[in-house]
């Protein structure tokens, strides 16, 4: 199953705009809630300054990026959790993603209603409010998830007897650190589980225990200090949820997504005081907190980042090319993207002693460059 990275938060805190930005494809983005209902899903090129560099060495006619896939969900309100607004068919959209990118209104803007409690009330701007109610809602949903699982174990143990419950120690002592914490509507990766109590839980598929990253939406004035009093409010939740939060405003990215000309856009945000876009800088996290990692190939006709998950070794590596790869794999010619900017040519490289042979156990690094050697 492809891995996607979910945009959620409140309706109207900027979500389709930034999800248009990312992807530049049109999502509807209007001044009234649950302008979004189905989700929308888009593919976005990772920027990598590597795959640019080996482009540069090996100048091919193709350079293929990585890429992320991103969904748009509609926006939650408080009761989503009991149906209110579409809060099951939202939810059951949550579920189905790797990652979570919480969106969080951090600007003040009369023209633009701000909702909460319900999708007709004006609320103030209140990130931390904002956030306990999306908190609240998902940590509702999986109190109810784990209440189900609690009844079909009553039936295990039942039918099993102790070796079962025995078996089940893990799961149960998983469940005892995460139940406190939804019950105040706290999020279950804030527990301090070992690897086996993940491990036994995971199958839950529990909405606030997948990685999440805050992205608070700030105007284009508070793009030069960058921060303001609702950015200060995230981060310091952020924190607290051993999160992170990215700092981003909407609409900037929106007009930087219209220019097409590379120098037009770098001058664009020159002109704003910034190097990066705050896109590039959300979809490299979001690459990584899915446990994604990125290996290169290159050659006159193209030059190509591949993405595997963390872990994985060479064959698997060879997999993603080709399945005949993995099936036949014999070694891999390896070294780094960095050696290459150090050394300048493969041939210095090899007189470095960086350029190794490598053999089917070992685990590809991220900014490794492979050439595979396999027999069909």
């Amino acid at each position: 199953m492809k891995l996607t990275c979910g945009i959620v938060g409140l309706p109207n805190v900027g979500k389709s705009t930034i999800f248009s930005a990312l992807t530049k494809a049109p999502a509807e983005a209007a001044n009234y809630p649950f302008c979004t209902i189905d989700p929308n899903i888009g593919i976005v090129d990772l920027p990598d300054e590597r795959l640019d560099f080996m482009a540069s060495v090996f100048q091919p006619k193709k350079k293929i990026p990585a890429t992320v896939d991103f969904v748009d969900i509609a926006g939650l309100i408080k009761g989503a959790s009991s149906g209110e607004g579409l809060g099951n068919k939202f939810l059951a959209n949550i579920r189905e993603t790797a990652v979570i990118a919480h969106v969080v209104r951090c600007f003040d803007n009369p023209d633009i209603q701000h909702v909460r409690d319900d999708a007709k009330t004006e609320a103030p701007v209140d990130p931390e409010s904002d956030i306990l109610t999306i908190d609240f809602e998902l940590a509702q949903a999986d109190l109810d998830t784990i209440a189900k699982r609690a009844e079909k174990i009553t039936k295990q143990i039942r039918a099993l007897g102790k070796d079962e419950e025995k078996r089940l120690a893990p799961y149960f002592s998983a469940v005892e650190k995460i139940k406190p914490l939804l019950t105040d509507g706290k999020c279950a990766r804030m527990a301090d589980l070992t690897d086996e109590e993940k491990n036994a839980v995971y199958d839950l598929h529990l909405l606030t225990i997948k990685p999440q990253v805050f992205i608070c939406n700030i105007d284009e004035d508070t793009i030069p200090a960058g921060t303001n009093k609702y950015v200060e409010a995230v981060q310091k939740i952020a924190k607290e949820q051993k999160s992170e939060a990215i700092v981003i405003c909407g609409k900037f990215e929106a007009d930087l997504a219209e220019i097409d000309d590379e120098n037009d856009r770098k001058e664009f945000m020159e002109s704003a005081g910034l190097k990066e876009s705050g896109l590039s800088v959300l979809a490299k996290h979001v690459y990584h907190l899915m446990g994604l990692r990125t290996f290169f190939t290159g050659g006159s006709d193209e030059c190509r980042a591949w993405t595997i998950h963390e872990g994985d070794k060479a064959p698997q590596a060879a997999g993603v090319i080709h399945t005949n790869f993995e099936k036949g794999f014999a070694k891999a010619e390896a070294y780094t993207v960095d050696d290459s900017s150090q050394y300048g040519s493969e041939a210095k490289i090899k007189e470095a002693g960086k350029y190794r042979q490598e053999g089917k156990d070992y685990v590809v690094q991220d900014g490794d460059v492979l050439f595979f050697k396999f027999n069909v």
